[in-house]
């Protein structure tokens, strides 16, 4: 018989008072406004360390949403991302505390430069030793791009090629500009470096002119771990060619499929395997004692969403909260003066009431369950076996309280069945506990060609996509 499938557990987290459970922060109890607090990361950290999580993955965005109603005003009310704070800067509070927790952070490609993006994360992979993950984004948010000097958004496919060549760049400084050997430490001789094992890069392209050396020797993974959430075609083939964890999901088993098999052909264009990426979606778990304190818990989370806040979040530029709840949609639409095509995500033949109603349990999706341990429980194991995801990104209605939860009740039922490893174990990188193949990326990923100074004057040929439109991330 063969071993069971193990799941992938990681924390879904965003250094800021409302990240994804709108309203929910001021529930009695719940510590999100202590998120400026330096214990609050310790104290979480504790906690996921020991359920077993396998990291805590933070979220980020460089910009307010101020789409809905014209204005930041609804965000900055909510605490919707803003204030919020840099996710870098927790995680070695959060390691000194723990051993194997991994963490991923958010850093966009779009508006600083991958000289300086290279050392922060050579550094945080030196403070973890080799816990830290990087969640590449190429940032959305119209304010984001105004906070960096642009009039507007970058177009989207355009944002991708950029990104392209900022991971050629940091892919160059981590992989290349050092050899392994090069740090000797011989105090008899004063020499800390040997310097021919150390090199320029002197990368030039199309967006950098970087010259290096790296500033950083080399760090446990050398390249972090490379994560990313996409869904367009060419976030697909970025992905193919770079992500080694994808954030992906679907409303449907069939959905999920079909994002997995995008993905994977995408990465065997680019001499990739499925074996060579992780697949994990976000998820809803609301557990209790028993199914009925399960569904008192899921009751009071879903009577304490602000659907102001879910509205701002998703960029509306409809307020279905200024029109009677008796009219359609599509009669709220008209009435705006917008067309069909400014609000895809809603649905024009329902009712205003009924729509603002369906936004407090639309966002949960396939990946959602709510009852007892061995209920949720045997609700993963069918993402595990039947969906074929290899993990989740557990979605936080209450801090601590989702974590405590889950960790008390949920965890020792997963480690009895084989799905999670038992409690304890060596500290490892983050990438051998997520793929089990050590801690430096495989031979396969575009990476490893700049080994040993490789390759640093052969260009790479750049992703390159037809349309450089403006669909989201």
């Amino acid at each position: 018989m063969s071993e069971p499938k193990k799941l992938i557990l990681n924390l879904f987290e965003m250094n800021t008072v409302s990240h994804i459970s709108h309203g929910l922060w001021s529930l009695p109890g719940n510590n999100r406004h202590r998120f400026n607090e330096l214990e609050y990361w310790t104290e979480l950290a504790q906690i996921l360390e020991s359920g077993g999580f396998h990291g805590v993955f933070l979220a980020d965005v460089v910009g307010a949403y101020d789409t809905f109603r014209d204005g930041p005003e609804t965000a900055i009310r909510e605490g919707l991302q803003i204030p919020s704070n840099d996710p870098l800067l927790v995680i070695p509070a959060m390691a000194a505390v723990t051993k194997r927790l991994g963490f991923g952070a958010t850093f966009s490609t779009s508006y600083e430069p991958p000289f300086t993006f290279a050392r922060r994360a050579s550094t945080l992979d030196h403070l973890t030793k080799g816990r830290f993950g990087w969640n590449i984004v190429t940032s959305y948010l119209p304010n984001a791009a105004r906070n960096f000097g642009l009039d507007g958004e970058i177009p989207h496919d355009r944002r991708y090629e950029i990104a392209d060549e900022f991971l050629d760049v940091v892919y160059k400084l981590w992989e290349g500009s050092w050899d392994d050997d090069a740090v000797v430490i011989d105090r008899e001789r004063h020499v800390y470096t040997d310097p021919a094992k150390v090199r320029y890069i002197d990368h030039v392209g199309e967006h950098y002119r970087v010259a290096g050396p790296h500033l950083a020797q080399p760090s446990p993974q050398r390249t972090p771990v490379l994560y990313q959430a996409t869904g367009s075609p060419a976030g697909t083939e970025f992905a193919g060619r770079h992500a080694e964890l994808v954030f992906t999901g679907g409303r449907t088993t069939a959905d999920f499929h079909r994002n997995v098999a995008s993905m994977t052909a995408a990465a065997e264009r680019h001499g990739r395997s499925r074996d060579d990426i992780r697949f994990i979606v976000q998820a809803g778990v609301v557990v209790g004692r028993d199914d009925e304190e399960a569904a008192d818990k899921w009751r009071t989370f879903q009577s304490n969403l602000s659907v102001d806040g879910i509205l701002a979040h998703g960029g509306a530029r409809l307020d279905l909260t200024a029109h009677p709840r008796h009219v359609t949609v599509a009669e709220a639409v008209a009435k705006a003066g917008l067309e069909p095509q400014d609000v895809p995500f809603l649905p024009l033949h329902k009712t205003v009431g009924e729509a603002l109603d369906g936004l407090r349990s639309s966002r949960e999706g396939r990946f959602f369950v709510a009852g007892s341990p061995t209920t949720v429980a045997d609700q993963i194991e069918k993402w595990l076996d039947e969906d074929g995801v290899d993990g989740i990104n557990l979605r936080q209605y209450h801090s601590f309280g989702t974590a405590q939860d889950f960790t008390e009740l949920v965890v020792p039922e997963l480690r009895r069945r084989g799905r999670l490893e038992p409690a304890g174990g060596e500290p490892t990188t983050l990438r051998d506990a997520l793929f089990g193949r050590g801690d430096r990326l495989p031979s396969t990923h575009i990476a490893t060609r700049y080994r040993g100074g490789a390759n640093l004057d052969v260009p790479v040929a750049p992703l390159r996509f037809a349309d450089h439109d403006q669909r989201a991330a």
